[in-house]
Parts: structure tokens; C-alpha cells; sequence
């Protein structure tokens, strides 16, 4: 039996104690609150104990096929999966030689299957069978998800390696590489970015650089996001200068083209898409792991309401950072300050995901949870007692989500504005 959570005040958790606070220091102020709006309609194990290999942990996002019904996951188990989206049956399973932590990518053209693994390989399979269509072996693990540029398939690997390869065959294109920091360095890393031509990408040595998606070459100097966090330190040996986020690019107005970024320790940054300026820094929000873009367009809040005639809601954007010393910030994407900051007691976060006009994320210690991005106060939440480290992938009123314990998830969200028959149940 699931059960719902909702946080009565996350702030709580940080003043000073009082009587009857430490009645079990281990759980935040949370309490009980079945509103409903999150339903789990199938729900299955789908991780095999039996052939994890590494951590039991689960980090892959789920890609979604929506006009086949189709999800596709990687698992610790060493294995992608392809699962019908009503009810998360097995389609077919593809085996690697290590765990799959890696969000897929689907070429539709093709109907093909892109993922990475951590055998090192960037693996090409037919989505409708998991037939091997090829394999790039980068020497390296493979995980996070590649992007498509005509041709071209690019991806990176945990060794600051950029590589491009022939969509169809795998055969190699270019291939860009940066030394390891000579510091510590988290387990993370980024992933590439694409926009009008331009790969983005970031190192484990704090650097952010632009490549030409034709031929790697570079189109700007690499940008040391972590420079001043060095010099203020004194001993660049002792921090973290990993930037472990995948690029984000976005026109906002009225700044222009940026691209978002964010280094473990030198904070959130957003550059110049042309030729990597800094346009803002907000170095408070530290120990940021996964970024993501907020973009609402003026609506009418309620169309099948009451109010109809009513005045439209204006635009509303936001800059989400994940952070696990932090909690989940909302940042103004035009100057980097703060709007709002959800704190979360114990544990990491996931990158959130937009469904329904709310924004739907992960807690590693305290389950799945519903929020509005108005003010990042919690709708809903499903605590499962394992946690989630994957994202969840979102298609209208739908949430797919792998669990920690391998459990995979497809959620329905019924908002305030009422049910929507996006996918049929």
C-alpha cells in the first residue's frame, strides 16, 4: 500500500529544537496528506536482484515512445528494457556487460534505441524487437543520454571524452577529449547539449566549452567556472570542481541566447551562447547535480472552470537546480536570484520534470513528490521506502519512474484543472 506524504513545513526542519523535536531526529516534520492528485496505476519489479552488478541504486531515466506506447529504461540488472506504457509489460530486453544507468534516446526516423552502458559501450538497437544494430565502444562508461545532429549521434563518456558517430553504422566522426582534474571529482559528469549547431559541454576540471557539431572543432575558449572558487580556497586539491550538469540553452529575454550550467562548487552560472561571457553567477546554490528549464506561456489557468472569462496567467520561467546541499532552487533565469528554495532534510534529489503544469522530482530518502512552481510548496507525494535517484520521465499527465529497489512506476496526475485523456489508461 502506498503511502502519501506532504511537507507541513520543510523550514521547520532547520530551527532550533524544541520539545518533542527529537522524538525521532531521523524524519523531518512530514505528515500524512492523501490528496490524490498522484496515482500509481502499474506498478511491477523490474530490476532482476539476481544480476545487479555495482550499486543498488537505480539512475536511469526512462525515454518515452508515446505514438507506440512505448518506455524505454536502463537497470542495475545490466539490461534495457522496452515496456508498453499501459501497464509496463516486458516488449523485450536488450543485456549488456555492466548496469545501465544511462537515459535513452529515440530516433524515431529510424525507430531506433540509443543508450550507453557502463561496459563502456554506446549501443544502437531496433525498438521494436532489440535487435543490435551496432556498438561504439568508448572505453569508458557510458550515461548519459546523446543527441542527434543530422547524421550524427553524439555522446559523451565518463573520462571528458566528446564523441561523434555515424547515426546508422557507429562508424567514428570526431572525437574531442580534456585531461582529468587534477583534484577530487565527484562520480557524476556532464552530458552533451545541442543548439543551432553547437555542442555544448562541461569537464571535470570545471571548464565549459562550445564545439562545432560538424567536426568538434572549438567555437569558444573553454570557460573555467571554478577559477574563483579556487582562489578563494587556496587548495584547489580539496574542492570539487566537477561540472556535472548537462548544459541547458535558452533564449531569454531580455539577455539574449544563454547557455546554464552549474559547477559543484563554483555555483550556477549562465553564459553567453556566442561566446561563453558570463552573463550572472549565483554561487550560494552549491552542490548542484542536474539543472532544468521551467517555461510556462501565458494560459488561462482554468478552461473547463467556472472562470473562464477570467484574466489570463501570465508567463511564468524558472531555472530548477538539484542539489543535495541546497534542496531543489528555483532560480530567475534573467539575473540567477533565488524565487524560491524547497530544502530536503537528508539525502540527494533528482532533476525535476515538468507534468501537468506542475513539476514532478525524486528524493533519495523520502519518495516522489508533486510541487507547484509557483511557490515549490508540495501538492502530492508517494513514499515507497526506497527512494528515487532516476529522474521521472513526463508525457502530459503521465509519470514513468524507476525506483532505487528497481520497482518501475507509471503515475497518473490529476491536477485542480481536472483529468486529462493525454494517454489512455
Amino acid at each position: 500500500m502506498r503511502r502519501l506524504w506532504l511537507v507541513l513545513a520543510l523550514a521547520a526542519c532547520a530551527t532550533s529544537e524544541k520539545m518533542g523535536d527529537r522524538v525521532n531526529p531521523e524524519t523531518p516534520l512530514w505528515y500524512t496528506h492523501p490528496s490524490g492528485d498522484l496515482d500509481v496505476f502499474a506498478r511491477r519489479q523490474l530490476t532482476m536482484d539476481t544480476r545487479v552488478a555495482g550499486e543498488p541504486y537505480e539512475h536511469g531515466k526512462p525515454e518515452l515512445d508515446t505514438a507506440h506506447n512505448r518506455v524505454f529504461v536502463g537497470s542495475s540488472d545490466r539490461g534495457l528494457y522496452a515496456l508498453r506504457s499501459s501497464n509496463l509489460s516486458t516488449i523485450w530486453r536488450f543485456e549488456t556487460a555492466n548496469i545501465v544507468q544511462c537515459e535513452p534516446l529515440y530516433d524515431r526516423e529510424l525507430d531506433v534505441v540509443y543508450f550507453g552502458s557502463h561496459d563502456g559501450g554506446l549501443y544502437a538497437v531496433r525498438a521494436s524487437d532489440g535487435a543490435l544494430v551496432f556498438r561504439f565502444n568508448s572505453g569508458s562508461e557510458v550515461s548519459k543520454k546523446p543527441v542527434l545532429y543530422g547524421e550524427s549521434l553524439i555522446f559523451a563518456n565518463a573520462s571528458d571524452q566528446l564523441f561523434s558517430v555515424d547515426r546508422r553504422t557507429g562508424k567514428p566522426q570526431w572525437q574531442v577529449h580534456r585531461s582529468p582534474a587534477a583534484g577530487m571529482e565527484l562520480a557524476g559528469y556532464s552530458g552533451p547539449a545541442l543548439d543551432h549547431g553547437k555542442v555544448y559541454f562541461a569537464f571535470s576540471d570545471g571548464h565549459v566549452g562550445a564545439f562545432d557539431a560538424r567536426d568538434g572543432s572549438e567555437k569558444w575558449a573553454p570557460v573555467d567556472l571554478a577559477a574563483e572558487a579556487e582562489q578563494s580556497s587556496g587548495d584547489q586539491t580539496q574542492r570539487y570542481l566537477d561540472v556535472d550538469t548537462t548544459p541547458i540553452v535558452a533564449d531569454i529575454a531580455p539577455i539574449g541566447r544563454v547557455v546554464f550550467v552549474a559547477s559543484y562548487t563554483g555555483g550556477v552560472h549562465a553564459l553567453d551562447a556566442e561566446n561563453g561571457s558570463r552573463v550572472w553567477v549565483n554561487e550560494k546554490v552549491a552542490g548542484v547535480n542536474d539543472l532544468m528549464y521551467f517555461d510556462q506561456r501565458s494560459h488561462v489557468p482554468h478552461p473547463n472552470g467556472p472562470d473562464t472569462g477570467g484574466p489570463r496567467a501570465p508567463e511564468k520561467r524558472l531555472l530548477l537546480a538539484s542539489s543535495a546541499q541546497t534542496g531543489l532552487s528555483a532560480l530567475d533565469p534573467t539575473n540567477g536570484h533565488q524565487v524560491w528554495r524547497l530544502p530536503i532534510p537528508e539525502g540527494g534529489i533528482t532533476a525535476p520534470a515538468v507534468v501537468a503544469g506542475a513539476i514532478v522530482f525524486g528524493s533519495s530518502r523520502y519518495g516522489l513528490f508533486l510541487i507547484n512552481p509557483e511557490n515549490g510548496r508540495v501538492i502530492d507525494g508517494i513514499d515507497t521506502d526506497t527512494g528515487f535517484s532516476a529522474s521521472p520521465a513526463t508525457f502530459g499527465n503521465r509519470a514513468y519512474v524507476l525506483s532505487n529497489t528497481g520497482a518501475m512506476m507509471a503515475i497518473g496526475i490529476d491536477t485542480p484543472l481536472g483529468k486529462r485523456p493525454d494517454l489512455p489508461r
